[in-house]
């Protein structure tokens, strides 16, 4: 793939984040948008569930459930109309707490944390001194999804439902490149023997699989490696 086309697609994921903020913000400020901000607050949801369903070896069937779903919310479009607002919440904490769930689980006994996983999976092999750097980088992105969604809830139940939207909509993106920032100072400044990545290494490295997948295929592979060759029997 030539780079134009990786520029050209990284540009137009951009200006669609951007455009889709601006149309939620504008719903939620904007009175009177009951109807298309119920669409576009459903709008992620149902294209994500598509996607899902369309890879998925049971796409028939998950694709009339969700077929039978958009029924059951036509059937509920006023309440939907009126608690719009309300969808939009749901999916911004709901996903920083996947998020850090997701990050959180990788902190357990047994598991890569996922921040080693994506070094390891840039940079290769790592040393002691960087597994616990790592480790480390993880847990503060735990806390930092977790605060992302207490903020997020307290904003929008004890705010002006606008600055809760400004928060959702335009801080969010700005909020996780100042964590990225802070990360790389603090790499800097403890002077780790870390070559420098470009951020998109491991966005790729992300959608290679996950972290415990990634680790029972590493684990594999060394010991395919250290294993004795199977040499055919002397005649």
């Amino acid at each position: 793939m030539s780079r134009v086309v990786v520029v050209a697609r990284w540009c137009a994921c951009i200006a669609l984040a951007i455009g889709y903020a601006l149309l939620a913000h504008h719903t939620n400020t904007t009175p009177g948008n009951e109807t298309l901000g119920a669409f576009v607050a459903l709008a992620p949801i149902l294209v994500a569930a598509i996607s899902v369903a369309w890879r998925s070896p049971r796409r028939i069937l998950l694709l009339a459930a969700i077929a039978l779903a958009c029924v059951g919310l036509s059937m509920a479009w006023g309440a939907i109309e009126h608690h719009y607002s309300r969808i939009f919440w749901i999916e911004h904490a709901g996903m920083q707490i996947m998020l850090c769930l997701a990050f959180a689980r990788t902190l357990g006994h047994g598991h890569e944390p996922m921040c080693s996983y994506f070094a390891r999976m840039v940079h290769g092999p790592l040393t002691p001194a960087l597994l616990r750097y790592t480790r480390q980088v993880t847990a503060a992105w735990v806390g930092f999804f977790g605060m992302m969604a207490t903020a997020s809830t307290v904003i929008y139940f004890a705010a002006p439902l606008a600055i809760w939207s400004a928060f959702a909509n335009f801080f969010t993106a700005p909020l996780v490149c100042l964590m990225f920032i802070a990360e790389y100072a603090v790499r800097r400044q403890m002077d780790l023997d870390m070559e420098p990545a470009h951020i998109l290494a491991a966005v790729k490295a992300a959608w290679s699989g996950p972290p415990g997948r990634q680790r029972q295929q590493h684990e594999q592979d060394d010991h395919d490696a250290n294993a004795s060759p199977d040499y055919p029997p002397a005649r």
